[in-house]
């Protein structure tokens, strides 16, 4: 009697191939997960508070050790809500020097001796927890905010970076005048017979809340 194997070799290469493959794909995603966690060890968490506000509007974040200057730059941008239309700066203290530096676009004539800050890493500033920098964004306004360096923390495996912990408060409007124009603006929306009242409501984004912020919905898409 003759007994055809095809259909039981077949099975059995169906079977190799699958574990082959299958193995295949765990050594690439085991390479993935080692090269990621080489890529980010380390990552700094900042405490952002736009100054003169109150209530405090902030945000915490965490982003890599990696990073420099013109990365916090984005990261804050987003964490915050600002649309990046102005100018910024970062002033802090060097911690080799003793004195204070300024960091930001070397291309601004507003700026003397200012350090570029894709070439100022954010490691070599802030060394320890407490550490400060001031970030000024739209010389305009002059929306000052403290940066402060709350911990320096290893990376957690499968998360992005950077990324937004918590916030309280929306990012005020852009060109509405800094800290005593914004609190001006929230005196008019909060009292609908203000003579300003409906050219200011139609200026604003129809939902607009300043008590609102979600800090799940922070898009870091602009941060490298």
């Amino acid at each position: 009697m003759h007994c055809y194997t095809g259909n039981f070799h077949l099975f059995f290469f169906k079977i190799y191939y699958i574990t082959f493959y299958s193995r295949r794909l765990f050594f690439i995603t085991w390479l993935i997960f080692v090269f990621m966690a080489i890529k980010i060890s380390t990552i700094y968490q900042f405490k952002i508070i736009l100054k003169y506000t109150k209530p405090k509007i902030w945000r915490r974040i965490q982003v890599p050790e990696k990073y420099n200057f013109e990365d916090l730059h984005f990261s804050i941008q987003s964490a915050m809500g600002w649309e990046d239309y102005h100018l910024h700066k970062f002033e802090i203290i060097n911690p080799k020097t003793g004195q204070k530096d300024l960091i930001g676009i070397p291309n601004d004539e507003a700026f003397l001796d200012v350090i570029p800050e894709d070439k100022a890493e954010i490691a070599q500033y802030f060394l320890s927890p407490k550490d400060k920098a001031t970030y000024e964004y739209d010389f305009g306004d002059g929306w000052q905010h403290e940066i402060v360096l709350e911990n320096i923390l290893p990376a957690v495996a499968c998360v992005t970076y950077p990324q937004c912990l918590a916030g309280e408060r929306a990012c005020p409007p852009e060109d509405c005048g800094g800290v005593g124009g914004y609190e001006y603006l929230l005196k008019i929306i909060a009292d609908p017979n203000h003579e300003e009242y409906e050219e200011r409501i139609e200026w604003l984004d129809d939902d607009f809340n300043p008590e609102y912020f979600d800090h799940k919905l922070v898009n870091f898409s602009n941060s490298t």
